[in-house]
């Protein structure tokens, strides 16, 4: 049983009348009723009866057509998810990132290329409270996100946990804490100016710091604002040996700056680091993205990690 015969049958059941069936399914009569016969003699039954002045169905033929016409629609839904994946493997996903990303970023888009090789990702950088405003109104598919989102970030928003950033002190190469150690306690850098972005830009980083900073016996002191993290960096570069300067940079970002002034070092304090989501929204779902959390999922060696299984 071939698929256009049961369409010549249905076409043929809905008109009765083979000539009316044949122009709208734009071919000659002749191929519509040697299709139908073949159909017959397949099922070994008439589907029509011919004796009369009017074509009319069978018995036998009024109950094949609703199987006909499900077979049909079956065929619709097999044909949509075809295209529907060709859709998603050739969609284009509009990603919202922020700085320090690193090897993460890289590990997932290469993740998501061998999912999809077809799939473009557009990568869009913005502060936070914007990156989730743009996904909530359906303009980012998805954005990464540092730290516990506040009550105000979640409305329609869904976020899934990915991986922890640890953080890093920055401190000039010539401070004594870079030249003694490989690391770094929080309580040593008590007397040093510290160096943050106002918290109104990344509130969850600048908490964790100042609130770590307590824990460890000492209210910050606060140094100049900058207006970038390069910037920054210059200025800690050029700080003095005895007094200096020092700042947080993610241990990711740390890894691909070349900035031979400064010194990174881990800290030896727990907890100094963050929680890395993928926020996206709760009510759909675009082209691409449920492979865009599979190539979260992945990884640093390649496997699928928790979020995948």
């Amino acid at each position: 049983m071939e698929l256009r015969q049961v369409r010549y049958f249905v076409m043929v059941a809905q008109e009765l009348h083979f000539g009316r069936a044949a122009e709208k399914l734009h071919i000659v009569q002749s191929a519509v009723s040697q299709q139908i016969r073949r159909l017959e003699r397949e099922l070994q039954t008439e589907l029509f009866d011919r004796s009369a002045r009017q074509v009319r169905l069978t018995a036998v033929g009024e109950r094949f057509l609703p199987e006909a016409r499900a077979l049909l629609a079956a065929e619709q839904r097999a044909r949509a998810v075809v295209a529907e994946f060709a859709e998603v493997r050739a969609a284009t996903l509009r990603v919202g990132t922020s700085t320090g990303l690193g090897a993460h970023l890289d590990r997932v888009l290469e993740a998501l290329a061998d999912l999809a090789p077809k799939i473009r990702v557009e990568l869009v950088a913005a502060r936070a409270r914007e990156r989730l405003d743009r996904v909530a109104s359906g303009e980012l598919a998805a954005a990464f996100l540092r730290g516990e989102p506040h009550d105000g970030q979640r409305d329609g928003l869904r976020f899934v946990p990915l991986w922890q950033d640890p953080l890093v002190a920055v401190v000039p190469a010539r401070h004594p804490l870079a030249a003694s150690r490989d690391t770094v306690a929080l309580a040593e850098l008590a007397p040093v100016p510290l160096v943050l972005t106002a918290r109104r830009h990344n509130r969850a980083l600048v908490d964790l710091v100042v609130d770590a900073c307590h824990g460890a016996g000492f209210t910050p002191v606060t140094g100049p604002a900058y207006g970038s993290l390069d910037d920054t960096l210059t200025a800690i570069g050029a700080a003095g040996a005895t007094d200096g300067l020092w700042t947080v940079v993610y241990a990711s970002h740390a890894a691909r700056l070349s900035t031979p002034r400064v010194a990174f070092l881990p800290f030896r304090d727990p907890g100094m680091e963050l929680t890395t989501s993928v926020a996206v929204r709760r009510t759909d779902s675009p082209a691409g993205l449920d492979l865009l959390l599979r190539a979260c999922a992945v990884t640093d060696d390649g496997a699928a990690s928790d979020l995948d299984r």
